[in-house]
């Protein structure tokens, strides 16, 4: 088993296909840093997902400014010294910023944005796992969180698309696309270990790892 050796790690994809998780595993084996998001802390979260017009903008800052502080600490720490994972990428910030927003308040988010003038660290690589709609609201309603069961289709569609077209035009840092629909890397020793030997690899450009083993996951 190669085990990966980039300072900075970003695990990234929509909501429901294990992010989160797989971070906390990789901390575990490689005895890194998680740099979590921190959602449920949101207190806006949930008002988001029961009137998604009422509640976008103050939900987005929150996240906007949780993430800021967050980042600019890593700046000011030592990158070479600790491994870090994290559950996002900060320039993916605008995706959402975009699908949830009106033009009034997406015009106020960056004005906001702007001002924070935040100087994030690249990441050495970032992980994109994707999966369909299905998968990931078979995932949501298995680990059973309340405010996640108002998620609907349409919008999670809506983001998986979005997700896509922001990676195909990434190229910021190494970037491996995982199609995490075909294995389970967190609960699936073998799966785990060949995602860890395909992360080793991932040192330059873009790579994809599309394993068919579980198609019913």
């Amino acid at each position: 088993m190669s085990t990966p050796t980039q300072r900075y790690i970003v695990i990234e994809g929509p909501i429901g296909v294990g992010k989160t998780s797989l971070v906390r595993r990789l901390c575990a084996t490689l005895g890194a840093q998680s740099v979590l998001e921190q959602a449920g802390e949101n207190p806006f979260l949930e008002r988001f997902y029961r009137n998604p017009k009422a509640g976008a903008l103050p939900a987005q800052l929150y996240f906007l400014f949780q993430r800021a502080q967050q980042q600019a600490a890593l700046q000011q720490e030592d990158l070479f010294g600790e491994q870090r994972v994290a559950d996002y990428l900060l320039a993916k910030d605008d995706l959402f910023a975009r699908l949830t927003l009106d033009d009034a308040e997406y015009k106020l988010y960056c004005q906001v944005h702007e001002r924070l003038a935040v100087d994030a660290p690249k990441p050495d690589l970032v992980v994109y796992l994707q999966a369909p709609v299905d998968v990931l609201l078979d995932r949501i309603a298995r680990r059973g969180i309340a405010y996640e069961s108002l998620i609907d289709r349409a919008y999670l569609t809506r983001l998986n698309e979005s997700y896509a077209r922001f990676f195909h035009g990434y190229d910021e840092a190494p970037l491996l696309i995982v199609n995490a629909a075909a294995i389970d890397p967190v609960h699936n020793e073998a799966d785990y270990v060949e995602l860890l030997d395909r992360m080793a690899a991932a040192t330059r450009g873009r790579l994809y790892y599309n394993p068919m083993r579980h198609p019913d996951l």
